[in-house]
């Protein structure tokens, strides 16, 4: 069985939206049989790898950062989608973090990097803006000798 893990930026302007959605299917589709896919379900990137990875048959493996993780969802709807994709997953790790913190999220990120065979980073190519964001969990694939698809419209900025 193939794994594929996920890193990404939360906010995706909605210019990169239909790219980025785009570049997941496609890394995906290379995929044949069975696939694994690994993602801790944060808004955004980990959202929507995950929501493809499941329509395209794939085995969906959630890493939970912390005790308290589902208190970062807080728009409207976003604690909604985080539970209606966990309640699809087949496999559920929950790391010992207490408490949402950069380290809880380096660590997911990492549990993620450690155990997929392919990481696919929705990555801007800009530097994390915190411990654990997509930039260090690149780095760490790369140290690690995962092959990384970087996931992008160039020329478009986050917020």
């Amino acid at each position: 069985m193939k794994r594929i893990g996920v890193t990404g930026h939360r906010n995706i302007p909605p210019e990169a939206y239909a790219h980025v959605r785009a570049g997941i299917q496609t890394a995906l589709r290379h995929h044949r049989g069975a696939l694994e896919a690994f993602s801790s379900l944060a808004i955004g990137a980990d959202q929507i790898f995950a929501d493809l990875a499941l329509s395209c048959g794939a085995e969906l493996t959630v890493v939970i950062p912390s005790g308290d993780y589902e208190d970062g969802f807080s728009a409207p709807g976003e604690l909604a989608s985080f539970r209606q994709l966990r309640g699809r997953a087949t496999r559920e790790v929950r790391l010992a973090f207490p408490h949402s913190t950069d380290e809880a999220y380096y660590a997911a990120g990492a549990y993620i990097a450690d155990h997929c065979d392919r990481l696919l980073a929705v990555w801007d190519g800009g530097p994390s803006r915190g411990l654990g964001g997509t930039a260090d969990i690149v780095h760490y694939a790369r140290g690690l000798g995962k092959p990384v698809t970087v996931i992008w419209r160039e020329g478009v900025e986050r917020p």
